[in-house]
């Protein structure tokens, strides 16, 4: 059999042609794409792979973030705990002291109170006390009430203890005049005597002057130069008061 040699190589050329023409026009875009795709696919699984890595970076953040919330409101919480105790126990300590402070007023009106009764009656008492005794003295004699107030102080004059006439003449050096008041208005004769009296009682010459004062309640005083000598009703209203109110704090103390 005769070979064809020329149709062999054009056979072979055409084979190597067509090797070149698919491996240009077929398997290298083929081949090009798979790279291609693989090279994507290892990308994606870089991205992947980051991605999860920045996930677990993000959730470790924010439980730390977490943590530091849930200590932070933890603090917040116990200081606002320990600032609404701090702000009861003010409050509790106020209203204490409001309590106290109304307690005061209540017991200190209710004292005053207590005192403008017993000074009321005090009054009442005092003027009862007068007008019994003014009664009582006119009844017994003929000699007023005034008349024997001049002369109870009279005698109280001429009583004076060596002490106490001391302390009168010394006062007198000043040259003061002596004031002599009393609760009703001295008659020429009563102004005359007591001049006489208290002239013959220290041996001076002196300068007088007369003035009414009612509330002394049927009394008469002398004043001179910080020296004061006086007898009244008052003065035996104002003990016996004295007596009321320390028998009152006796029978208070015994209470509590």
């Amino acid at each position: 059999m005769k070979i064809d040699w020329f149709t062999v190589i054009a056979q072979i050329i055409n084979f190597l042609v067509l090797m070149w023409l698919l491996k240009r026009f077929l398997y290298q875009p083929i081949l090009s794409s798979i790279d291609e795709r693989e090279t994507n696919i290892k990308n994606k699984l870089l991205d992947a792979e980051s991605q999860k890595k920045e996930a677990a970076k993000a959730k470790d953040e924010f439980n730390h973030k977490n943590e530091i919330f849930n200590k932070e409101r933890d603090e917040l919480m116990q200081k606002a705990a320990a600032e609404a105790k701090s702000e009861g126990d003010k409050l509790k300590e106020n209203a204490r002291n409001e309590a106290n402070e109304l307690k005061d007023r209540l017991e200190k009106a209710f004292a005053e109170d207590q005192a403008n009764k017993n000074n009321n009656m005090a009054k009442r008492l005092k003027g009862e006390v007068l007008d019994i005794a003014r009664k009582t003295l006119t009844d017994l004699s003929s000699v007023s009430l005034e008349g024997q107030t001049v002369d109870v102080f009279l005698k109280k004059i001429n009583d004076l203890q060596a002490q106490e006439k001391a302390k009168f003449s010394e006062a007198l050096k000043g040259g003061k005049p002596i004031l002599v008041q009393s609760a009703f208005a001295l008659s020429a004769n009563q102004q005359g005597v007591i001049q006489k009296t208290i002239g013959g009682l220290l041996k001076t010459e002196n300068t007088y002057e007369f003035k009414t004062r009612p509330e002394l309640i049927n009394g008469i005083e002398i004043l001179t130069n910080g020296y004061k000598l006086s007898w009244s009703v008052t003065d035996y209203l104002k003990s016996l008061e004295e007596d009321i109110e320390a028998g009152k704090k006796v029978e208070m103390d015994t209470k509590e």
